[in-house]
């Protein structure tokens, strides 16, 4: 890091003046960028290609991000084309058009509808998680990524932000974005001043619901002849769910390499063992371990699951709890909440990683717009993000609800929910919904838009105002230059 770019407080805990900006400039806001993970990450890499400058800082470290099975829509696909990213993703990706939905005992309950390919443009993509989690990470400069850098707290005010880390340093910029996810500092420090202030409403004080116990992981280079399904070009996707004596649902993604993906997931309240792993603040392999050991015999088209786990190196299974909240407050003068650290939406759709980079996308514009630097401007540009992106989360919000209940639930009502789903809902009304869900795909403003894929409309999205006028003010100087 520079020195001229952080600071440590004077005794008084006042900060040097001639560190501060100017009011209103015509420079671009420098932007601070509190979390590492896929929306951090994201952004960046936006903000490098609109000329903005910007540094990340994340609190761990070094990054071990989770073992899970991903997957990404159309929805953000068409923003890493955009972005000359989308080989890259395909090489370590497979696709996948259709999940087919098992009992226990390996029954076929019912499959998704294909993907129309022709229609949406874009097939969905299956991988493990650590492997776009790098792939974008090499993509921002060294020395805008800064490691053990775990937020404290921040001031902020009409002249800037001030952000003081756990290593008694402290930096200077225009605006803060908290990407650090669902337990974010940045928002509970935010909040924390905000209620204190009277200006935080009541719903953003409550706790995040905890429904589900997952354990992800990914195996080890498998044998091809034992396990066949690996070479296939898509992705061979099952979920298994269990009948009332085994309230859990389990899922295996191939994905390249001869790999698998699996997943087990418990409801809360159903089974002692969840419950029991709930309690515990034991987060060790041993206890991950013996978890596993209780589940080995469940079934799969491979075998069973403990042949899975035994091609698994255990320091690289994660716990993970499924969490959901949508905040209220998103953003105020100049901090802002991209992310989990903004919506927290349960992963059964695939949402939470999809709806964090849209997050980055759409702010990335409001950003780009900015001119001059002002204050008033940085918080019209933060405003502008939160009610673009809102109305859209809030949409999902429910149907995330919905399809974990689907998916996860063991419930007798949740039960009746999947027997209908899978056995009366026509496919075209499942393949209606598959184009809704699809249609909204924003995209860099300030950038050239990837070409059209598929035949269906997809949503527009609000043009950049400083592009606009930049061509206002062109077309003017065109007209008097003819004139003269």
């Amino acid at each position: 890091m520079n020195a001229n770019t952080e600071t440590k407080p004077t005794p008084t805990g006042v900060f040097r003046g001639s560190d501060l900006p100017p009011l209103v400039t015509d420079r671009p806001p420098r932007v601070l960028i509190a979390g590492a993970g896929l929306a951090g990450l994201f952004l960046g890499i936006l903000l490098e290609k609109a000329g903005i400058p910007y540094e990340i800082f994340e609190r761990s470290a070094e990054i071990r991000p989770l073992g899970a099975i991903m997957c990404l829509s159309p929805n953000i696909l068409a923003a890493f084309e955009q972005l000359g990213l989308l080989d890259e993703l395909m090489s370590f990706s497979k696709p996948c058009s259709t999940v087919a939905m098992l009992t226990d005992k390996l029954k076929l309950i019912g499959k998704t509808a294909p993907g129309c390919l022709d229609v949406i443009g874009y097939d969905r993509v299956l991988f493990a998680r650590p492997e776009l989690h790098e792939m974008l990470f090499s993509k921002i400069p060294k020395e805008k990524l800064h490691m053990s850098k775990k937020v404290l707290s921040f001031q902020q005010n009409h002249e800037g932000v001030m952000v003081r880390f756990s290593d008694n340093t402290s930096i200077h910029g225009d605006i803060l974005v908290g990407a650090d996810g669902a337990h974010s500092a940045v928002r509970q420090h935010l909040y924390k001043t905000l209620e204190k202030e009277g200006l935080l409403p009541k719903s953003d004080t409550k706790p995040m619901s905890k429904g589900y116990i997952s354990l992800v992981g990914t195996t080890n280079e498998l044998d091809p002849i034992k396990y066949p399904g690996v070479l296939q070009k898509e992705s061979e996707a099952f979920y298994m769910i269990g009948d009332k004596g085994t309230p859990y649902t389990w899922v295996t993604f191939t994905i390249p390499g001869n790999r698998i993906c699996w997943n087990v997931i418990i409801q809360l309240g159903i089974t002692e063992i969840a419950d029991d792993q709930f309690k515990s603040s034991d987060w060790v392999p041993q206890q991950n371990q013996k978890m596993m050991n209780e589940i080995r015999h469940f079934k799969t088209p491979y075998g069973t699951m403990g042949d899975l786990f035994d091609a698994t190196d255990i320091e690289r299974v994660s716990k993970v709890y499924f969490e959901d909240m949508l905040f209220e407050t998103w953003n105020h003068g100049r901090t802002v909440l991209i992310g989990d650290a903004a919506h927290k939406l349960l992963p059964s759709s695939g949402a939470g990683a999809v709806n964090a980079m849209q997050d980055a996308v759409i702010l990335a514009n409001r950003l780009y717009d900015i001119v001059p630097t002002s204050f008033e401007n940085i918080k019209t540009a933060l405003t502008a993000y939160k009610e673009e992106r809102f109305d859209a989360i809030k949409e999902q919000y429910p149907q995330s609800y919905v399809s974990a209940k689907l998916i996860f639930g063991h419930t007798f009502s949740e039960r009746i929910l999947r027997h209908v789903v899978f056995n009366w809902l026509p496919k075209s009304v499942q393949n209606k919904q598959m184009i809704k869900d699809t249609a909204y795909r924003p995209q860099a403003n300030f950038l050239p838009q990837a070409p059209k894929r598929g035949s269906m409309d997809v949503i527009p999205q609000r043009p950049s105002k400083r592009i606009e006028k930049e061509k206002e003010e062109a077309a003017k100087k065109k007209t008097a230059a003819a004139v003269l």
